[in-house]
């Protein structure tokens, strides 16, 4: 992986949407249009346009407001960012923002869409991904930034301002994917209540930075060949119960 490849993907960018303009408007009135109508489906190209859409890095937090919203589609998207508000979306089932090159990271929110089965992303584009394992950004150097004065704790939710907030990243299963997660927590407590992350992937909740050591490419292979070979025993076992 060359210099120019870590430099560019171990930097957070904070300030990432232009909230005046046209694009960020209509989207916004979109978001309201879904919540009103109580649909099941987002998916803001049709509505927006190639144009518009290509100008949308984020969502807006009124996304919390789409609460019977089973599928999101945010297929080719310039999106560098999903706000923690994800979290609230209660319907959510499966999320897609394959081809959005510029989202390397989720907020940890996202793990409370518990109907959340079906994901399809771009690994190649995450931070920490099995294939080539691109470096997460140094959180403690380039901490992730918020609009808003107040946030809260992704574990307790209680509201803390910018100065409060420990920042993590942490690799878990969501939806069919694993994915990095950004949290924000507000005390050893919440950070020991984390989930341990999967095998082949960094086993605990870290500030990132290039020195960061990831297992390689063939660690994560040689647990999936476990995996298969479980899965082998058990299905062989599976029969020899039916006979």
């Amino acid at each position: 992986m060359d210099l120019e490849y870590e430099y560019k993907h171990s930097n957070i960018e904070n300030d990432v949407q232009d909230k005046s303009s046209e694009a960020w408007g209509k989207l916004c009135e979109y978001v309201d249009k879904i919540a009103d109508e109580g649909s099941e489906k987002f998916s803001p190209r049709a509505y927006l346009g190639k144009e518009f859409y290509m100008q949308i890095h984020t969502l807006p937090e009124s996304i919390r407001k789409l609460k019977k919203v089973k599928e999101m589609s945010l297929y080719g998207s310039q999106l560098k960012r999903i706000p923690p508000e994800i979290g609230e979306m209660e319907s959510l089932e499966s999320f897609d923002p394959y081809t959005s090159y510029n989202l390397h990271w989720f907020p940890y929110e996202i793990s409370y869409c518990k109907n959340l089965i079906d994901s399809r992303v771009s690994t190649r584009a995450l931070y920490g991904n099995y294939k080539h394992r691109a470096p997460f950004p140094n959180l403690t150097q380039n901490p992730v930034r918020y609009e808003g004065k107040i946030l809260k704790c992704s574990i307790c939710q209680k509201e803390m301002n910018d100065e409060e907030v420990n920042q993590f990243w942490i690799s878990l299963r969501i939806g069919t994917d694993v994915l990095p997660l950004l949290v924000n927590s507000c005390s050893k407590e919440c950070e020991e209540k984390l989930p341990a992350p999967p095998k082949a992937y960094v086993q605990n909740h870290h500030k990132g930075g290039l020195d960061l050591v990831q297992p390689s490419y063939e660690e994560w292979e040689k647990i999936q060949w476990q995996k298969w070979q479980e899965y082998r025993r058990n299905s062989k076992r599976d029969e020899g119960e039916k006979k």
